[in-house]
């Protein structure tokens, strides 16, 4: 079994209009843009982290916004919804600001014996907020959410399959223990993580695959402290028969991918060097910085890409 996974790292998906979902990220939720890059393999298109004031491991949610994507459809073989953690007692106060908004798709419910309200983003997109009484994460509190409300980072992502068996099983060889099952669901945790600790297994038998596209999960990355954890997290996988990528630089993490059991895209990806290696922490997010190879393009990209506040 492996033991140096410590949560999640970061979640990727796809989107339509960059500058909507910028606001809805920053303006809406309250999360700091952390950084403003070009997607590698089409520089054409941005690369947008939020998260925490630092852009901590477990608090990093990615875009990819392709201005005429088509929607997503939703379905199984995907991360059905995103859940962030938020103190215990503010979901009255994000009631009434996501309504204010204009947010559609607003469901209280709870699971787990954890009140939640769910939501859609701006391209349907499947979110939740989770009460969670002393996460000890600090929040990013610089667009006007106060410290008793503010988004702590991730809570748990929720896979949607036609059978949990096998992705359950690489999940437990990754390190994550079964803690419950209720309504159909199986949580699985990683003892003593990062904050960002739960998956969450949702059967669906009769469900037809999902289609990539906007509001769609592209990728869900799990953490690793370092390259040397993160090369012994890839010989395991490909002992135990996995087809996983080479080390591939991400500019503020090392990355390595395999898809799953449940076709779902995993990716390893290292707490190192952080988003700081080239930016002031004070102002993250703030310039267009670009993949060395990509550096040639600035004049271009800066005429193309959407301008963002």
């Amino acid at each position: 079994m492996i033991d140096q996974i410590k949560g999640l790292h970061h979640i990727t998906s796809m989107a339509g209009k960059a500058s909507t979902n910028n606001a809805f990220f920053t303006d809406t939720l309250g999360l700091r843009r952390v950084k403003k890059t070009v997607n590698f393999d089409a520089p054409d298109v941005y690369h947008l982290y939020y998260g925490d004031e630092v852009g901590s491991p477990g608090s990093v949610m990615t875009y990819f916004p392709f201005p005429h994507i088509a929607r997503g459809r939703q379905g199984t073989g995907e991360v059905g919804t995103t859940l962030f953690s938020v103190p215990d007692g503010s979901l009255g106060y994000w009631t009434d600001r996501l309504t204010k908004a204009g947010v559609e798709g607003l469901k209280a419910d709870s699971a787990f014996g954890e009140k939640q309200l769910h939501f859609a983003g701006p391209d349907g997109d499947g979110f939740a907020l989770v009460e969670i009484k002393d996460d000890p994460r600090k929040s990013f509190t610089g667009n006007g959410i106060s410290e008793d409300h503010a988004i702590r980072g991730f809570h748990s992502a929720a896979l949607r399959l036609r059978d949990e068996g096998a992705t359950a099983e690489l999940l437990k060889f990754m390190g994550y223990q079964p803690v419950d099952h209720k309504d159909g669901v199986t949580r699985l945790a990683i003892p003593g993580g990062n904050g960002a600790d739960l998956i969450d297994l949702e059967t669906m038998p009769n469900i037809s695959s999902a289609k990539l596209g906007a509001g769609s999960v592209h990728h869900i990355a799990f953490s690793v402290e370092n390259r040397e954890k993160q090369l012994e997290v890839r010989k395991a996988l490909m002992d135990t028969g996995y087809q996983v990528t080479p080390v591939i630089d991400r500019d503020y993490f090392w990355a390595i991918y395999f898809r799953t059991p449940g076709g779902i895209l995993f990716e390893i990806a290292t707490n190192e060097p952080g988003f700081d290696r080239d930016e002031d922490t004070a102002h993250l997010g703030e310039a267009l910085k670009l993949p060395m190879q990509h550096a040639h393009l600035r004049a271009e990209l800066e005429k193309h890409l959407e301008p963002l506040a």
